[in-house]
């Protein structure tokens, strides 16, 4: 990887491949048929979110697939809602043997399993009793109201002149 991704996309992971094509193909006749190929990432499954600006507040759609909604949990502390969804549906393969899952015998597992996490910061002002959540369909909808926060009246300190 050159780069992290941007927003799950990988823009400069391939940018390289097709000036090293021809290297590689020549590299084949002179000793270096053996040159490690770089094999495509796996990527962790991402909770996209879209995030609506309402008059009483946020309202937060989260895509989780695939998860029931035992598997989810959202957390509120230190003004960050937290959201944490785990999926445990394969027994831990160990190197090079196959995965045995159910009674199956799996060659290939692209589906993920294990635990994903995101956080965002909703303020200090917002309580747990405030957020509303409701799961449906692989969508958690989540409602943040908009709090503001207590105006604290700065105390003037002015220090004493002698003179």
């Amino acid at each position: 990887m050159l780069m992290p991704s941007l927003f799950g996309e990988d823009f400069f992971d391939n940018f390289f491949d097709d000036f090293t094509r021809p290297v590689r193909s020549a590299a084949k006749g002179h000793g270096f048929a053996n040159m490690p190929q770089v094999l495509p990432q796996v990527q962790m499954p991402s909770m996209r979110t879209d995030i609506q600006e309402t008059a009483d507040g946020y309202e937060f759609d989260v895509e989780l697939p695939g998860y029931a909604k035992e598997d989810i949990t959202a957390e509120l502390k230190d003004g960050y809602l937290t959201i944490t969804a785990k999926k445990e549906t394969c027994d831990k393969d160990t190197e090079g043997e196959e995965a045995v899952v159910d009674a199956k015998k799996y060659i290939r597992r692209e589906r993920y399993y294990g635990t994903c996490r995101r956080a965002f910061y909703v303020g200090e002002e917002v309580t747990q009793n405030d957020i509303k959540a409701k799961y449906d369909n692989g969508i958690l909808q989540l409602f943040v109201p908009k709090i503001e926060p207590a105006k604290v009246e700065e105390e003037k300190k002015f220090i004493n002149i002698e003179g």
